[in-house]
């Protein structure tokens, strides 16, 4: 052992690797000269404290602070671990000076750190020094540009739109995939322009050259295309002593090829991550970086595996353990801890997604008032539009909430959109709804929009004449049509919920015009018809769903939020990474995760199972997943409440039912003690109906 760390444990009281367990010590400690080290870091088993605690511990073995490469996937998470190191070091920097200058130079994401290095090598892989970065709003400019010089804006069928092809183009780049694999897989609708998507990515790729610009996923791209000159690969790798790489199970291709190419060998490479929480396939990550990583080397990688975990309950944990362990392929890896309970995660069987909400904000609040704040309890689901039933149920209980991932539903534009349609038809002098109703149609913007409502004001009650409004002619007949409309379903005497339910057919015609991921927004239009159906009348309806404005939150900094305490609504995609004492999990059946749309091969599915892992483990006290037991279908065409009856996720089949409580809700009356109803002697109609023949 060298002398600075024999220093900085001398004294006990500054030991500063005396509060890690034996396991996350062994990976502190490892000599990356040795090889290459893999640390299989489960949930909640403190993985940031341990790979800080070896960034410091390196410095400490006197390692040079600017040599040492950590890479993150968020600038916060680099922020912290910087943060953290420099805390440690700190603290115990008094036995050794060298220590107290110690400071990280090299911290970042992948995409900070590949700008930073491609400055320093840009005459020599033929940038400019100073090229220009593009966000991503500026490259979608660029790339729509780039689609009406080549013609392709005005093809007499619809072409994928600027945001969809940026879209297409960074998958292919990420996934290292041929253009017509990422097609077929994720955007099949566009196949049919394979040919000319290719030309479109070719002529936006000199664009960017002749412009010295780069986009985000060429700070990647440049950075994989420079280590395949063995030469430069070389000098990167030695530029850096040690390269720690957090959360691995997020790499994609280009990042595992970047890593692999600066350190073949492997020496000083540590990679920090755990394959069951690896969700973000459609980021273009793959869970294969993480599996593969050992046999990359010769020999492999020395492997430590972290499994005591600070966060959940240790029945939570062992329902989440035998759900992975299902898994076809992984780590083997059991989590455990010290916190012990008697309560089992439970599995809640109620009737549909109305008893869902009405249960959740029944144990919410019964939580609250145990002491456990709002902000302590969150609702995970899926996909977003799983909780719009739930959003309006807390709306309507006046029970305030924060949705991540994804857009609040009564805030998405599509929704926005048709809630606009229906307040204009009521309310011809709305000219807020009316002003984004009008420009739905294709060919009106907002100069007519505006010449539109300033004659609907001026005219008497009654004497609106949509039908007569000036439109440009090219708009004429969808006009009509549209015009025909609103006044059918602005009669007084429309029959409810038929005014919401036109309304819907009419905007979902015309959403592959208006958005390219129409089909993914029409389930929630969908949604909201069914919804409709639950209030009695289009006032109830329209006046129960009213926010605030947009002025009043959008514009805010921070959480748009006033109240000192919030539930939490969140996808899972957004919930990795947190904890909270009480979780509540939606719709945990098959048809939601795993999710219809991600069934098509093996490997979608076992990515749906981590999902429900990483749910599970974000609870530390209280886990109910919710099974509906009649789940509602999104039907491309047709409205109203066809369902079918669902059956509980396939990943948690009975042999796994052992490790939850099962309960249904609510309890039926007649099973209460000393309700009148349990005391009354049951009917015996079948005793009757064989009487009718005797």
């Amino acid at each position: 052992m060298t002398a600075p760390s024999i220093l900085m444990r001398s004294n006990p009281a500054k030991d500063y690797l005396s509060s890690l367990n034996e396991e996350q010590r062994l990976a502190v400690e490892y000599d990356g000269q040795l090889g290459p080290l893999l640390v299989i870091a489960g949930a909640g088993s403190g993985k940031t404290n341990t790979l800080a605690h070896r960034v410091a511990h390196l410095i400490a073995q006197g390692a040079d602070p600017g040599r040492i490469l950590l890479l993150t996937f968020s600038r916060r998470a680099a922020n912290e671990m910087a943060r953290r190191v420099d805390r440690i070091i700190a603290q115990h920097s008094g036995a050794d000076p060298r220590l107290r200058c110690a400071s990280l130079t090299w911290s970042g994401t992948f995409h900070s750190v590949g700008a930073r290095l491609l400055r320093d090598y840009a005459g020599r892989i033929g940038l400019a020094p100073g090229f220009t970065i593009h966000d991503r709003e500026d490259s979608g400019d660029l790339i729509s540009l780039v689609r009406h010089e080549l013609g392709f804006s005005s093809k007499t069928k619809r072409f994928p739109m600027k945001s969809t092809c940026l879209s297409i183009y960074s998958a292919a780049v990420n996934t290292q995939a041929p253009l017509h694999e990422v097609l077929a897989s994720s955007y099949p609708w566009c196949l049919e322009w394979a040919a000319d998507l290719k030309r479109l990515f070719l002529a936006y790729v000199e664009a960017k050259q002749a412009q010295q610009v780069l986009d985000y996923d060429d700070l990647l791209l440049y950075w994989a295309q420079m280590v395949t000159d063995p030469e430069l690969a070389d000098e990167l790798g030695a530029r850096f002593s040690d390269v720690l790489v957090d959360e691995y199970q997020d790499t994609n291709r280009l990042q595992a090829a970047i890593l692999l190419a600066m350190k073949p060998d492997g020496l000083g490479l540590t990679v920090v991550g755990d394959d069951a929480q690896s969700i973000y396939a459609f980021r273009g990550a793959t869970v294969r970086n993480i599996l593969d990583f050992p046999a990359h080397f010769d020999p492999p990688a020395r492997q430590v595996t972290l499994e005591r975990n600070y966060r959940s309950t240790q029945p939570i944990l062992e329902a989440a353990n035998a759900v992975i362990a299902e898994a076809a392929e992984r780590f083997t890896k059991d989590l455990w801890s010290e916190r012990t309970s008697s309560q089992k995660p439970r599995l809640v069987s109620i009737k549909d997604d109305a008893d869902q909400a009405a249960y959740i904000v029944e144990r919410v609040l019964a939580r609250r008032e145990e002491g456990v704040k709002l902000k302590a309890q969150a609702v995970l689901f899926r996909a977003s539009h799983h909780s719009v039933r739930l959003e309006l149920e807390l709306t309507r209980r006046n029970i305030p909430f924060v949705k991540f991932g994804g857009l609040k539903f009564l805030e998405a534009a599509h929704v926005k959109d048709l809630l606009s349609v229906v307040r204009w038809a009521q309310n011809l002098r709305d000219r807020v709804s009316g002003f984004r109703a009008i420009q739905l149609q294709a060919g009106i913007g907002p100069k007519t929009a505006g010449r539109i409502l300033e004659n609907i004001a001026a005219a008497s009650p009654g004497c609106e004449l949509l039908l007569e409004q000036p439109v440009p002619e090219g708009a004429r007949a969808a006009w009509i049509e549209f015009a025909a409309i609103i006044e059918v379903i602005g009669q007084e005497s429309a029959p409810w919920p038929m005014v919401v339910e036109q309304a819907c057919r009419w905007y979902m015609a015309q959403m592959e015009r208006l958005f390219d991921d129409a089909p993914i927004r029409q389930a929630d239009i969908e949604q909201l018809a069914r919804i409709a159906v639950t209030y009695p009348s289009r006032e109830r309806f329209l006046t129960e769903l009213t926010l605030d404005p947009p002025e009043a939150t959008s514009q805010e900094a921070g959480v748009p939020l006033l109240d000192e305490d919030y539930l939490i609504l969140s996808t899972i995609h957004s919930a990795k990474g947190q904890e909270w004492s009480a979780v509540t999990l939606l719709n945990s059946v098959d048809g939601c995760i795993p999710s219809d749309m991600a069934t098509g091969s093996a490997v979608e599915i076992e990515e749906e199972r981590r999902l429900l892992y990483v749910a599970m483990t974000r609870a530390k006290d209280q886990l109910d997943l919710m099974v509906p037991q009649r789940f509602y279908l999104s039907q491309q065409s047709g409205l109203g409440d066809r369902h079918v009856y669902a059956s509980r996720t396939r990943f948690i089949p009975n042999a796994l039912l052992g490790r939850f409580e099962q309960l249904s809700w609510p309890v039926p009356e007649t099973q209460l003690p000393g309700s009148p109803e349990s005391r009354q002697t049951a009917l015996d109609l079948a005793a009757r109906m064989r009487a009718m023949w005797r």
